[in-house]
C-alpha cells in the first residue's frame, strides 16, 4: 500500500489529500472538502497536466517589446513541460499579435495550442 500526500490547487482552501494506492490503483481519498478535490486528487495521481505560461522572443515589434507572454489554451501533460521549453527556446513571433491568437496549433499534443497573451503592434 502507498499513500501520497496533495495539496489541493482548486481552490484558495487548500485541502490536504490523502491518496491512498494499492497496486497503482487508488483505493481511497480523504481530506477533500469538495467534489473538485477529489477530481484533482484523482487527475494529479493518475495523469497530471499543466497550463504552460512562459514568454518566448519578439521581432519588429512596435515600442521595443522583446518578448510575448504566451501559454496553452489547456493543461498539457506535466512530463512534457521540460520538451516544451525547449521547443520554445528558439522560436520568435513577428508582429502584430492579438490576444488569443493562436501561435502554434497542436503544441505537443493534439489539441492544444500555444496562445498569445499580450496584443503587441
Amino acid at each position: 500500500m502507498e499513500t501520497r500526500e496533495l495539496t489541493c490547487v482548486v481552490c484558495p482552501a487548500g485541502c490536504k489529500i490523502t491518496v491512498t494506492l494499492e497496486d497503482g490503483k487508488i483505493t481511497d481519498i480523504t481530506g477533500q472538502t469538495c467534489p473538485r478535490g477529489k477530481t484533482y486528487a484523482q487527475n494529479e495521481v493518475t495523469h497530471p497536466v499543466r497550463t504552460l505560461t512562459t514568454t518566448v522572443l519578439m521581432d519588429n515589434a512596435a515600442g521595443g517589446a522583446k518578448t510575448l507572454p504566451v501559454k496553452t489554451n489547456k493543461p498539457l501533460s506535466k512530463g512534457l513541460l521540460f520538451a516544451a521549453m525547449e521547443e520554445l527556446a528558439g522560436y520568435t513571433v513577428t508582429a502584430p499579435v492579438a490576444v488569443g491568437d493562436v501561435l502554434v496549433k497542436d503544441f505537443m499534443e493534439p489539441g492544444i495550442d500555444l496562445v498569445a497573451c499580450k496584443t503587441v503592434k
